[in-house]
């Protein structure tokens, strides 16, 4: 089982978190996005899964004010998945908004009206973990992707 860890580095999560993106291609597959997250991340509470001294998996938090925060990014690599990885850094995640008395963690990802086998494991993957879909945004990201936003309520 992979140990995981808070990171505190800002470089060290733009490391973790590019290394670990551009290893995913079938979910992100977008320069800009990774970018994007890659500096995001720097200034998120962040949590890494380590297998020995190897980073295989992360979450970052964003706060949306007072009750709840978000799953911003997360990714693990692939060779990692189905191995109770995700399940605890959601866990971790959970403890953050237990912490902070934060009543909701929501998360968004590809909606079904966009066929993807990889999303369907991560919609399948968010469910298992207590998710429930709450809405639909067409065009939140681009009208090729419709944004699916999700949330799990957080007993405090």
């Amino acid at each position: 089982m992979a140990e995981i860890r808070d990171i505190y580095n800002p470089c060290e999560k733009s490391v973790i978190c590019n290394d670990i993106l551009r290893a995913l291609p079938s979910w992100f597959g977008n320069e800009s996005a990774i970018a994007d997250y890659t500096g995001q991340v720097r200034a998120m509470p962040f949590y890494a899964a380590f297998d020995g001294g190897r980073a295989v998996g992360f979450a970052a938090l964003k706060a949306h004010g007072a009750f709840t925060s978000e799953v911003c990014v997360m990714g693990i690599l692939k060779e990692y998945h189905r191995q109770g990885i995700g399940k605890t850094l959601i866990d971790r995640c959970e403890k953050y908004c237990r912490e902070n008395k934060m009543e909701f963690l929501t998360v968004k990802t590809l909606d079904e009206s966009r066929e993807s086998k990889s999303y369907e494991k991560t919609r399948l993957f968010y469910l298992s973990v207590g998710f429930k879909p709450l809405e639909v945004f067409p065009l939140h990201w681009d009208e090729n992707n419709p944004c699916l936003f999700m949330a799990k309520h957080i007993r405090v």
